[in-house]
């Protein structure tokens, strides 16, 4: 997913466009996409769409639009034709996270194959969580549903497993649900988060698996972000840390 503007970034270069030690912060995701073996890369682009697709055509990916970003949900909505008659995994990464590792995504689809899951999703524990949806397990340890924190409750809240916006799904259990999902919250937007509770109501199984580092699940929103993700990148080539620790 990189359709969008990035408001807080105060540029109107394309968000995922902002480059990180040299490239495009959404280039480290293609490359950790295409480490873990996945067949078709589809990136969804909006804002400044053009720039986007001219800027990153010598990367092995298509293209679909996004006209109006009226969400996560709605973003993978634009994807449904070019995966008409695809069944099997389908991998949804976000554009702004250039710290998440083939490693913790290879782990995530073994996971999801494993438990035979309708949905897995990857997952972080935070001292802070507050701004990011919060992970509801039930007793099993499956996940029920996610709640933004807008929409959270004061117990909601409280929990500190947070969704890092990385999923993996069946793509027919996916497909099934996905047009049925509404704009029923605070920001009017088609949450992917709803699908998992349209699944969990046909009693389907929804898994999730935590980060070994928090870091690998930091978007970048701000230029004070990116600049401290360029730290982190520069400094683990350096050999003077790693990102898993």
């Amino acid at each position: 997913m990189a359709a969008g503007k990035g408001k807080r970034m105060k540029s109107d270069l394309p968000k995922v466009l902002h480059k990180l030690a040299g490239k495009p912060m959404v280039e480290y995701v293609v490359e950790t996409a295409k480490k873990v073996g996945v067949e078709k890369i589809i990136m969804v682009v909006g804002h400044k769409r053009e720039k986007t697709q001219d800027f990153l055509k010598h990367l092995p990916v298509e293209f679909v639009i996004q006209e109006e970003q009226l969400g996560t949900g709605h973003a993978v909505m634009q994807a449904k034709d070019h995966l008409a008659n695809f069944d099997g995994d389908v991998l949804i990464l976000c554009g702004d996270m250039p710290l998440l590792r083939s490693d913790t995504v290879r782990r995530l689809l073994e996971e999801h194959r494993r438990k035979k899951a309708v949905a897995t999703v990857l997952t972080a524990i935070l001292e802070d969580p507050s701004g990011y949806g919060r992970i509801i397990r039930d007793e099993k340890g499956m996940v029920q549903k996610i709640v933004e924190e807008g929409d959270a409750s004061a117990d909601e809240k409280k929990v500190k497993e947070i969704n890092t916006g990385t999923f993996c799904f069946d793509s027919r259990s996916l497909f099934s649900v996905l047009d049925k999902i509404t704009p029923d919250n605070k920001q009017k937007e088609y949450y992917l988060t709803d699908v998992l509770k349209l699944l969990r109501r046909k009693s389907l199984p929804i898994w999730a698996v935590v980060a070994p580092d928090p870091q690998e699940g930091l978007g970048i929103n701000s230029q004070e972000e990116l600049e401290k993700i360029e730290e982190i990148l520069l400094a683990g080539s350096s050999g003077q840390t790693t990102l898993l620790s």
